[in-house]
């Protein structure tokens, strides 16, 4: 069995990802944290929640090379 470099790849691909995605929420901070406590909630939790989405097909390609299941 040879060696892929899908997996160093997609880890890659999933840090920098990941690192934008965390960049990203941090320079929404101060937009948000002026919003009233029942404001914020929702968008706290569609944005904790909403990372996950993009990357399963990441994951589902460093697995089995393919972008669908």
């Amino acid at each position: 069995m040879t060696p892929s470099l899908r997996r160093p790849l997609g880890i890659l691909a999933l840090f920098i990802g990941l690192l934008a995605y965390c960049l990203f929420v941090v320079w929404l901070f101060e937009p948000v944290a002026t919003l009233h406590p029942l404001l914020q909630l929702p968008v706290w939790l569609v944005l904790g929640i909403g990372w996950v989405f993009p990357v399963k097909p990441l994951i589902i390609w460093i697995e089995t090379g393919k972008w669908k299941p």
